[in-house]
């Protein structure tokens, strides 16, 4: 940033400092500015727009990002997530977006915001295609295509297609067997090592 830029001061903070912190605490710093009535009015379309651009990045689960980040740094989930939440800040209707296992490496309540992310490009005219392998991301879905019975040469025949709650009886379907929970996954606390030999 130039010198003029960095000369400028909001309630002791410069750009610099505010583009080293996490998106979530910048958030935070801006719903908390202690304004006057009259700068207040002056910043009203500033702050709502810097908020709601940082709310749609909070809410993708890039909260602990920097804003001064490198777009080379970040990784393809990351990268895919704030092209989501520009989606978002863009308002465009009547577009089909695809995602590609958007919840990976997320923190469950992430999870859960990422999901209403979604639901809120949906219920604005939208159709969302979502490539994905976490159960609530699916259970949330308005329709499901199961593709199966193996991955690569063994799939690309469609195994179920309907509500999500109709995945658990479907014939052939791993992913139903799993979802209905009768089977599941071992955690890692269960599984055994084999010895060294």
């Amino acid at each position: 940033l130039r010198p003029e830029a960095l000369a400028v001061r909001v309630q002791g903070s410069d750009f610099a400092r505010l583009g080293r912190l996490p998106i979530a605490q910048v958030l935070d710093w801006v719903r908390n500015l202690k304004l006057g009535s009259k700068e207040r009015e002056i910043a009203a379309p500033i702050l709502s727009e810097l908020t709601q651009r940082l709310e749609f990045l909070f809410n993708v689960g890039l909260g602990y990002l920097t804003l001064e980040r490198a777009s080379r740094t970040l990784s393809g989930g990351e990268a895919q997530r704030i092209q989501l939440a520009r989606a978002l800040g863009s308002s465009l209707v009547d577009t089909l977006y695809v995602l590609d296992e958007p919840s990976v490496g997320l923190h469950p309540m992430d999870v859960e915001r990422l999901i209403e992310v979604v639901c809120r490009l949906r219920d604005v005219g939208n159709t969302v295609v979502v490539v994905e392998h976490d159960p609530r991301v699916m259970e949330r879905a308005d329709w499901l295509i199961d593709l199966g019975p193996g991955a690569g040469e063994a799939g690309g025949n469609v195994l179920y297609q309907g509500p999500p709650s109709g995945l658990a009886t479907a014939d052939r379907s791993a992913t139903g067997v799993y979802l209905s929970g009768h089977r599941s996954v071992e955690s890692s606390s269960e599984r055994t090592n084999a010895p060294d030999g």
